[in-house]
């Protein structure tokens, strides 16, 4: 059975596991200091980014980050899924449907007004999961590196 629960100070070790697994699934080599600071602000109770872990059989085996923030078009916040990872030997075992179900739960607790996401195009294993709660909307993403003029 898995368990979903808020990332705790005593879980850093897994966690910088789990997100080397996701950075280089994604072929994104992030700077110790940015994760050591979003590290920070995933422990921070005055954060609004806020990381869910996901545990099987007491092993932590995957997380989902979150940013909460205002919006244009709702009164109530809104929750942006920035990043779900799952560990390799943990898929198939219904830990991301876990963890997106527990992220839907919070969200109607605290009255958000709506959960985004995004992916890859060509993550077909993550669409299939995705697509059980919902279809993709169509919108093209636009990215603008202010912190590295080269990689815009």
């Amino acid at each position: 059975m898995v368990t979903i629960r808020d990332v705790a100070p005593g879980d850093k070790t897994a966690w910088l596991t789990l997100w080397g697994g996701y950075c280089d699934f994604y072929r994104a080599e992030i700077p110790p200091a940015v994760t050591e600071a979003s590290w920070k602000r995933l422990v921070d109770p005055r954060s609004d980014f806020v990381g869910r872990v996901a545990e099987l059989e007491g092993e932590i085996v995957g997380f989902v980050l979150l940013v909460i923030h205002p919006c244009s078009w709702t009164i109530a916040p809104v929750c942006y899924l920035e990043d779900l990872y799952v560990a390799p030997k943990a898929r198939g075992l219904s830990v991301g449907r876990a963890l997106i179900e527990d992220v839907l739960s919070l969200a109607r607790q605290n009255a958000w007004a709506r959960v985004y996401w995004h992916t890859e195009a060509d993550n077909a294993a993550a669409r299939r999961l995705y697509d059980r709660f919902g279809k993709a909307d169509g919108f093209v993403r636009y990215q603008l590196r202010l912190d590295d003029a080269s990689s815009a």
